[in-house]
């Protein structure tokens, strides 16, 4: 079933009715929702391995020596798993999860990037009022316009949303 709804959201399909899904996957539609009781249950299925990685290179670049770069770094992956996983970009947009352990993953990603923050406005770098989970919104955000506009403008991005995080 998850082959199957990431052949579909990897095709474009992010509305992925979970019907389609099932006869995709050759099961009748009440084998699927016996899994994912909703659409968003069935996109943090698929989101979470690269939530989980995200929040790792979030801690990771924690050691960073140097904060700013840590910061771009993190931003950078994040705009990177965001292109590559269309059910990350409905998850890390979405307000709401359906599974408790989305929400951990979800509250570990924003710990990390709370962290990053800190030393970032310590080092002078970051706006005083910019929080984590406005970090993810933005990536959200750019992630967005970058597919608009073509790939090729996210290092653009990237830079513009590192100009509007200085105080």
């Amino acid at each position: 079933m998850l082959a199957a709804a990431r052949r579909r959201i990897e095709g474009g399909d992010v509305e992925l009715p979970l019907n389609a899904v099932a006869k995709d996957a050759g099961v009748g539609v009440g084998t699927v929702y016996r899994h994912f009781a909703t659409r968003q249950a069935l996109l943090e299925a698929l989101a979470a391995d690269s939530l989980d990685a995200l929040a790792g290179e979030a801690a990771r670049a924690s050691d960073h020596p140097d904060p700013v770069a840590a910061l771009r770094d993190v931003l950078a992956a994040a705009l990177d798993r965001l292109r590559a996983d269309p059910a990350l970009a409905v998850v890390l947009a979405a307000s709401d999860t359906a599974d408790p352990a989305t929400a951990q993953r979800g509250r570990a990603l924003l710990d990390w990037l709370g962290r990053l923050l800190e030393r970032a406005r310590a080092a002078g770098a970051v706006r005083p009022d910019v929080t984590a989970d406005d970090l993810r919104a933005l990536a959200c955000g750019v992630q967005h316009a970058a597919e608009v506009a073509g790939a090729g403008q996210t290092a653009r991005y990237l830079d513009i949303l590192l100009a509007g995080l200085r105080p």
